[in-house]
């Protein structure tokens, strides 16, 4: 009886075993078409308040509750968050992100992930954190980016502003 229960369990185990050792193998899967490259845009950042502080008056105080008795009155909303992307010199990615949260005080986030041709690009990352025109962070590198390789550009305010990492 033993020896019928070990057959019936390889009959059933090693069709299963080399279904598995198949499937981890085969089909191959490339994040990345060959040829090509992956670049990866990603940044979460708290913006400039949208608007400044403003010291109150004696009266206004005076109406506060005492544990409420601050001098300034700072609104919390931030400004949206403009990140702009230039790849050879044509915009590969702009887009316009609100501060998260009920109140808008949060920090605003961006991912965006997009394939390019192996090979050397020119690329500018540009970033508005207040409102009006311009930018307030903006970097520009030339990369050789290797096939299947993968360049993640991040943000960092006190480090500088932009960071390309990889390539």
């Amino acid at each position: 009886m033993n020896a019928l229960r070990v057959l019936f369990q390889l009959l059933l185990y090693v069709p299963l075993m080399v279904l598995i050792g198949y499937f981890s193998s085969y089909p191959r899967f490339t994040e990345v078409p060959e040829g090509q490259a992956l670049l990866r845009l990603s940044i979460v950042h708290g913006t400039q308040r949208l608007h400044e502080c403003r010291e109150r008056t004696p009266e206004e105080l005076a109406k506060l509750a005492p544990n409420m008795r601050a001098a300034l009155d700072c609104p919390r909303e931030r400004s949206p968050m403009l990140v702009e992307l230039e790849v050879d010199g044509r915009i590969a990615y702009r887009r316009t992100v609100r501060p998260s949260g009920l109140r808008r005080d949060g920090a605003a986030a961006v991912y965006h992930r997009m394939q390019l041709p192996a090979g050397r690009h020119r690329l500018v990352a540009r970033l508005r954190e207040r409102a009006g025109d311009g930018f307030d962070y903006e970097r520009s590198a030339d990369f050789d980016i290797a096939p299947g390789a993968s360049l993640v550009i991040d943000f960092n305010a006190g480090q500088g502003g932009f960071l390309f990492k990889g390539a």
